[in-house]
């Protein structure tokens, strides 16, 4: 009887070569006469370029070029891509490969110095003579969209990128009749993703064969393809781009296309040779994209039970400089807002707004975690309201199981209808409940306040939009070895594609896991295809995988069926042999079946799809699938230094059938610390000259082991009917309730204190400053 794997705990294929030192970074790549290449950024947030002055460092020992925006050829001197257009985005700006006449935030490309070594052209950056004339930078949100502000673009005459609204029902009735409406302005601050591999680019032309090849740390690697061909006015297949092992991606390497995936091909092709340039980290701080700031002005109107009647929020979004994204973060972060929840009329309007700091662009979670901790902060501001328990507020308000597919009534962020496909909310949190110990809390807390020590247990509930289109696919090839061979349209940053993938593909064959070999992120191997982003790829390519290898299965039955003289239906694949059912000894080795099934002579039979076991299929699916989860924590605060210990927690989630449950939860551990880090270590500051003050591990804090305790997770498979495998995407799961589910918990360890949570992330001196302002609003 065959193995299965899928939804086994398999450990990785890939890991016994990382481990051991034999994986390959762009970093790695090391080629004859490969130059190195470094980038003068701006120092200024705001400021016009009147003079740059190259001669001095073009001279510098062991420079090479020296190139600004006039030393580019016409193609790449124009604004760069832009990516997502959106009809409420009338003024889609993007920046250039290197600076024109101004800049706009700090870091913003003016030079390339290319050199023998990475030292001489650091050098050679600090005697470029540039003549700045810097103007007042708008670094506040609320300032760049009032009267007066500086301008980001002058030719538009405004810092208001776009304004969109969406809307469900008659709000205005249903706030008018409603007996409770409560109201918070809520606000999350930036973020920077800090993989633990920066940015990357090496780039080789080869004059005669007409082929450039460029190994890119990027989760895009056929779009940045097929975007460098048309820049360079080149075919497709003349360029190669190979996204090798990336060192975390978390969606800032989605980007299509930083300034440097043009510049440095530019340069090798100049130039001749091989050019490599790789983001320091104080680079990676002001040039890679950010995240996550938005002011909402959200509320809620409740009947007297608590169950919604409508739901309003207007917030602003910082775009940065540029938004070549276009309004994916905010359309995703409004269109999450709703949640779990039945909400009859809803309103949801933003402005996307320009500032002189770093772009931003989705980064895990990409807008959702703005719009749970806006709708939690509503439920928990009801339940504190109305005296309601506040997880019997939510178990009033989910949908139900019965009531799916549930229309939300929105746009989502690939353009269609937001349908949810499957789930059980109500389930996901009575679990999270139960393993955190919710029945009892309240005499648990009770005797730590008791011993002088305060806890608080926090949840909060979620839905993920993940597995949006438009496309992948996969080729899939058995070769007389008997190995399979698995070609895959999206690139891998840690996710465990080598493996997933493999569980789907084996299981159709009847071969080992061991014995498929994946190949991701390399235009050469497979050449269409979109990216690994959105929680997507497990769903769209995985689905691909399996398409490819049932047609491969269907294929192997028909040639062994001749060569075994038996029905293709008598037949079955097991142990990488394909045999006779009730008959074991009558069997040929699917690597035999390979050889067979490409014939030196004669005429194919008729009903084969062509020669060889291979095949190539994509997977379009029809919509976004929606998984669901729940967190929940128990927390301690210290109020004496505002120092706060996670001492549990607990995960709940529902992704459909699981492939692997083990990567998943590595997963969902990974999300979650990143979530933990994003509300009270990490958190971009910028001074009111829009100077960036952290820019360093030393100010930037990321949680260690230290900061993050042991994750439990569980789960629960309400499958998709959206896909064959009855999957869903979990690449973001962790992090996007955690905001909403920490506040809810630090409120609950100073209940006494009445201390409100409006705003991540936090840290001990402002934790410390909201609990002497209750303490102080408590005793006037």
């Amino acid at each position: 009887m065959a193995t299965r794997f899928f939804g086994e705990r398999i450990r990785r294929n890939e890991d016994p070569r990382l481990l051991t030192g034999r994986g390959l970074y762009v970093d790695d790549v090391q080629l004859p006469g490969l130059l190195h290449a470094a980038v003068l950024r701006s120092p200024y947030a705001h400021a016009r370029l009147r003079r740059i002055d190259t001669a001095r460092a073009k001279a510098h020992p062991g420079v090479v070029a020296v190139y600004t925006s006039a030393d580019l050829p016409a193609a790449i001197r124009e604004p760069l891509p832009k990516l997502i257009p959106h009809a409420a985005l009338v003024h889609h700006k993007t920046q250039y490969a290197l600076a024109m006449d101004k800049v706009r935030h700090v870091g913003e490309p003016v030079a390339l110095v290319v050199a023998e070594s990475r030292y001489a052209a650091e050098d050679a950056l600090v005697i470029i003579d540039v003549d700045y004339d810097a103007l007042p930078a708008v670094v506040d949100l609320e300032r760049a969209v009032a009267a007066g502000a500086p301008l980001v673009h002058e030719d538009i005459g405004t810092n208001v990128a776009a304004h969109y609204t969406q809307r469900v029902g008659n709000v205005e009735e249903a706030f008018a009749r409603a007996p409770h409406v409560f109201r918070e302005r809520l606000r999350i601050d930036r973020g920077a993703a800090s993989p633990i591999e920066t940015r990357g680019v090496v780039a080789q032309w080869d004059a005669r064969a007409r082929q450039l090849t460029m190994w890119d740390s990027t989760q895009a690697p056929i779009p940045i393809r097929n975007g460098v061909a048309r820049l360079f006015g080149l075919a497709q297949n003349e360029v190669r781009v190979i996204a090798p092992d990336v060192g975390g991606g978390f969606g800032p390497k989605i980007m299509m296309y930083y300034p440097e995936e043009i510049l440095i091909p530019f340069a090798a092709m100049s130039l001749g040779r091989p050019v490599k340039w790789i983001e320091d980290r104080r680079e990676h701080f002001v040039a890679t994209n950010q995240e996550r700031e938005q002011i909402h002005d959200a509320e809620i109107a409740v009947d007297a039970e608590g169950r919604i009647l409508g739901v309003r929020t207007v917030f602003l979004h910082d775009a940065g400089a540029y938004i070549p994204y276009g309004l994916v973060i905010p359309i995703v972060a409004s269109t999450t807002l709703p949640g779990p929840y039945k909400i009859p009329n809803y309103h949801c309007e933003f402005m996307a707004v320009f500032t002189n700091k770093t772009i931003t662009s989705p980064y895990r979670g990409a807008g959702r975690p703005h719009g749970v901790f806006v709708m939690e902060r509503l439920m928990d501001r009801v339940s504190r309201e109305l005296g309601i328990d506040r997880a019997e507020v939510r178990r009033r308000n989910f949908i139900q199981p019965h009531e799916f597919p549930y229309h939300v009534g929105v746009i989502y962020q690939d353009g269609a209808l937001m349908i949810y496909d499957s789930g059980d909310y109500p389930a996901t949190l009575e679990k999270a409940l139960q393993i955190i110990g919710y029945a009892d809390w309240s005499r648990q807390k009770a005797e730590a306040r008791q011993q002088g020590r305060r806890l608080g247990l926090g949840f909060a509930c979620y839905v993920e939009g993940t597995g949006i289109g438009p496309y992948e696919g996969c080729r899939i090839t058995v070769e007389p070895s008997g190995k399979v061979f698995m070609a895959t349209s999206v690139g891998t940053q840690g996710q465990g594609h080598a493996t997933s993938f493999a569980q789907i593909a084996a299981d159709a064959l009847g071969v080992n896991v061991t014995d498929v070999v994946a190949t991701t992120g390399d235009t050469a191997a497979f050449s269409w295809g979109t990216g690994t982003f959105a929680s997507r790829a497990a769903v769209v390519s995985g689905n691909a995988v399996h398409l490819a290898a049932q047609a491969v299965r269907k294929k192997a039955l028909q040639v062994a069926a001749t060569m075994l003289e038996a029905r293709e239906d008598d037949l079955d694949l097991a142990d990488g042999r394909v045999f006779v059912r009730g008959a074991p000894g009558r069997s040929v080795a699917l690597g035999e079946v390979a050889v067979a099934a490409n014939p030196l002579r004669g005429v194919l039979p008729r009903g084969w799809d062509g020669p060889g076991l291979e095949a190539s299929r994509f997977f379009a699916p029809p919509q976004g699938t929606f998984a669901n989860g729940a967190h929940a924590a128990v927390i301690e605060v210290d109020e004496q230094t505002g120092q706060m210990r996670v001492l549990r927690y607990v995960v709940v989630h529902d992704c459909g059938k699981m492939i692997n449950p083990l990567i998943l939860e590595g997963q969902v551990h990974g999300g979650t610390a990143q979530g933990i880090g994003g509300v009270f270590y990490e958190r971009l500051v910028y001074d009111e000259s829009g100077q960036p003050l952290a820019t360093s591990f030393m100010d930037y804090l990321l949680p260690t082991a230290m900061e993050v305790p042991p994750i439990e997770v569980d789960h629960l498979e309400t499958p998709t009917p959206l896909n064959p495998l009855g999957i869903k995407g979990a690449g973001e799961a962790g992090v996007i309730p955690v905001a909403a589910m920490v506040a809810q918990a630090l409120e609950d360890a100073l209940d006494d204190l009445g201390v409100r949570i409006t705003e991540m992330p936090l840290d001990p001196d402002r934790l410390l400053e909201l609990i002497g302002r209750s303490r102080t609003l408590r005793s006037s």
